[in-house]
Order: structure tokens, then C-alpha cells, then sequence
């Protein structure tokens, strides 16, 4: 299932559902749609920094919760160790311009270790799959599209161009042992 899933079709194959639909903190409408331990993988592609540190981890108990052993969150975020800083302006808490602009409700940009340690609070094992370190050093693991596909990352984001990086996100899996 898609958290999220805006006006994108990138995952055709996945139930895409939206905010006022599906909320990460309304534990109600978890409830109403889904048994617990049922949910096989949650995909979020550039949501969880519309949510400060404790909501973010409150709605990754929710998720917790849901999914059944063995089940993942696939999470994409702005990175703040990507060392652009045009991209870090655009990313940036409460965004770089109008009130309409994507980035204007952010509450965080996160890092590997503050993504990590917000998902490994709820209990997940946490997979780095695309991050920057502190040295803004960016480092890729392998993974699966069909697991979860991922639009701004390294392989399939239009800006990043002849072995050059434009855009990146901090992805991780964080599964349910």
C-alpha cells in the first residue's frame, strides 16, 4: 500500500491511497480499513518529513502495528546530508517559498541516523538502501523496484545525469522482525 500516494502512478499494482483517506497518525482509520498483522509493505515516498520527530514516530507505531512479521515500510526522504545547497534550500523546513509549495509543510530533514533512530523506536530493523553520510558522502545498496518504487532516487530521478547526482533521497526499508 501506498501512504501518500499524491497524483503519481508509479507503483500501478499497489493500493494508493491518499491523506484524508489513510493518515499515518489516525490510528481509527488504520483500524477501520485492516486487521492487525495483515499488511505485507507500506510504501512512502517523500511523506514522513511532513511530520515532526514524535509524530513521525507515533505514525511509524501505527505502521508497526499493521504489518505482519517480515513486513517493511519503505521510506523516501529529503536528505540532509546531501551536500547541494539549492536542494537543501528546496527541502527545507517550512520550504523555500509560498505556501503552496511542496516543501512548505515540512517539520524535518532528516538524516540516516535520525530516520533510522525514529523507526528503530518502534521497534523496526532499519535498512539503509540510498543515504548520505555526515562527509556528504552518498552510498547505494541494492534494492528492488518492484519491492517499492522509488521516483527520486539515484537510478530513477531525471535530475541525477551522466554519473552526477541532481536529486537523492534517504531511502530506507525498516522491517518488522
Amino acid at each position: 500500500m501506498i501512504i501518500g500516494a499524491g497524483e503519481y502512478d508509479n507503483n500501478p499494482e499497489w493500493t494508493q491511497t491518499q491523506e484524508s483517506e489513510l493518515n499515518l497518525l489516525r490510528r481509527d482509520q488504520w483500524v477501520s480499513r485492516f486487521k492487525r498483522n495483515t499488511v505485507s509493505a507500506i510504501l512512502a515516498e517523500h511523506v514522513w518529513e511532513h511530520l515532526d520527530y514524535d509524530e513521525g514516530v507515533e505514525a511509524a507505531n501505527i505502521c508497526f502495528e499493521f504489518l505482519r512479521p517480515g513486513g517493511y515500510v519503505r521510506c523516501a526522504v529529503p536528505d540532509g546530508y546531501f551536500p547541494n545547497e539549492e536542494y537543501q534550500r528546496s527541502v527545507q523546513v517550512g520550504g523555500p517559498g509560498p505556501m503552496d509549495h511542496p516543501a512548505s509543510s515540512h517539520k524535518i530533514v532528516h538524516t540516516y541516523k535520525t530516520l533510522s533512530s525514529m523507526f528503530e523506536a518502534a521497534g523496526f530493523q532499519v535498512k539503509l538502501l540510498e543515504y548520505c553520510d555526515e562527509k556528504g558522502v552518498f552510498h547505494y545498496n541494492e534494492w528492488l523496484e518492484k519491492n517499492g518504487f522509488i521516483y527520486r532516487s539515484r537510478r530513477f530521478d531525471h535530475r541525477n545525469k551522466e554519473g552526477k547526482l541532481g536529486f537523492v533521497s534517504l531511502i530506507v526499508d525498516a522491517v518488522k522482525i
